[in-house]
């Protein structure tokens, strides 16, 4: 990674858009700094540092934001909920579905009705920091006007997402990586090193403790990212030959060549699909101002479902299950595949052209996600239990890193590797062209 960072330096090209995403990323930055006018920003960072809170995994995705109670502090949560809803709907609205295989024009529409879905998300989502932080909230057009300083509030949070929207577009136009991706990237990193800092502190100050448990967090951290990258990066090759075609006086195929496929080629989806389930009810708690000691539902919902929790564990384990089946069939469909291989001339040795082809891709579709399955549920799970009992609380690191973001830092970094190899590759091709 970092020896492709410096072979993309020495091209003038590339270091100009690096520079510019970096100074783009800095912009983002600095607006999870900025505070909003008419929130005080002790309040909500009371409310987001709890070990098992849901506001606590948002504010990580966010950079810290959402604790400062910052213009970004929505950041891109909007944009992915919005997102995770309309790929669901392509499923199931043929009209959508149709629209996703028309191309680029196609995926500008679908954009467009992503952003449009992620702008109604976050003034929902404001509303609801609102309602809920109303303590939080500074009457600055006075004490018998809170509800303009609440719309006021709202619509400043509203624009900072549609804010890191453009943000993400306009380093995406660069042609480094996705910029949505690198902010969400920028900020797990941010809030994870304000942690490990803090950490620091306590070391320094002469806190023995402090110090065997910053060092066992970052071995655990190490281990488990070492995990990641091995099983991201690992693949199911099936071998593939094309029978040689005589097109006039020239012969075409006879190569050999295999189709990857990825072990966790669903990436961190069905994570995200399954915290985004079994976490709203404890979002809407929390932000209702809704309590263990309020009623015999909180507590047990707080006591068996709250994250941290068995079941809760068991059933994100469940759902991370169901959800990269469900993905898998999006992503990979074993009847096109075959149709491709058949009209192209291709075959799979040993195994017969049409229906046994499908069949025999299927299976090793299914398979392969069985295993892929099994260790995003293992590291969704695993990870936080070992950060609780073997490395412990004392100095707050057991948010500093989850397993969601992990997933991402590492899912990002390999994409932006893959994009600068690809970037010089094309140069060098260039010049001796």
């Amino acid at each position: 990674m970092f020896k492709t960072l410096i072979a993309a330096f020495k091209n003038s090209d590339l270091r100009k858009k690096i520079l510019i995403t970096l100074a783009l990323l800095l912009v983002y930055r600095v607006g999870c700094f900025l505070p909003v006018p008419g929130i005080l920003p002790e309040t909500f960072s009371s409310a987001v540092t709890g070990e098992t809170s849901i506001l606590s995994l948002l504010n990580a995705v966010s950079g810290s934001a959402l604790a400062n109670g910052a213009f970004l502090a929505l950041g891109v949560t909007p944009y992915i909920n919005a997102s995770i809803i309309v790929q669901l709907l392509t499923v199931g609205i043929p009209a959508l579905d149709r629209l996703s295989k028309q191309g680029e024009d196609g995926k500008e529409k679908i954009n467009l009705i992503t952003k449009i879905v992620a702008i109604v998300l976050a003034i929902a989502q404001g509303v609801g920091i609102v309602l809920g932080f109303k303590e939080g909230l500074a009457p600055i057009f006075g004490a018998n006007n809170l509800w303009l300083t609440g719309i006021f509030v709202v619509l400043v949070l509203v624009a900072g997402s549609c804010f890191t929207m453009w943000l993400g577009d306009r380093i995406t136009d660069q042609g480094i990586s996705n910029g949505l991706s690198l902010i969400i990237f920028v900020g797990i990193i941010a809030t994870s090193a304000l942690s490990i800092a803090n950490a620091l502190g306590s070391v320094f100050g002469g806190n023995l403790n402090a110090l065997w448990e910053l060092l066992g967090f970052l071995a655990t951290v190490l281990i488990v990212f070492a995990l990641i990258v091995f099983f991201d990066l690992a693949e199911r090759r099936i071998p593939v030959q094309y029978a040689k075609q005589i097109k006039g006086r020239k012969m075409y195929g006879g190569q050999s060549t295999h189709i990857p496929m990825k072990i966790n080629a669903s990436g961190v989806m069905p994570i995200i699909f399954a915290t985004a389930i079994i976490t709203f009810p404890n979002l809407i708690m929390q932000l209702c101002g809704v309590t263990r000691d309020s009623g015999w539902f909180a507590k047990f919902y707080y006591d068996y479902l709250g994250a941290g929790g068995v079941v809760y564990s068991i059933l994100v384990g469940l759902l991370i299950l169901a959800f990269a089946y469900f993905y898998a069939q999006i992503q990979f469909n074993p009847a096109d595949v075959s149709q491709n291989l058949q009209q192209n001339g291709g075959f799979i040795p040993g195994v017969r052209a049409g229906r046994p082809t499908v069949e025999y891709l299927s299976k090793i579709s299914k398979r392969i996600t069985l295993f892929g399955a099994i260790f995003l549920a293992f590291v969704a799970i695993v990870p936080s239990i070992v950060f609780k009992y073997a490395v412990g609380g004392s100095i707050g690191l057991l948010n500093a890193f989850t397993a969601t973001g992990m997933l991402i830092v590492v899912s990002v970094a390999i994409e932006l590797n893959t994009g600068l190899n690809a970037q010089m590759l094309m140069k060098r091709h260039k010049n001796l062209l």
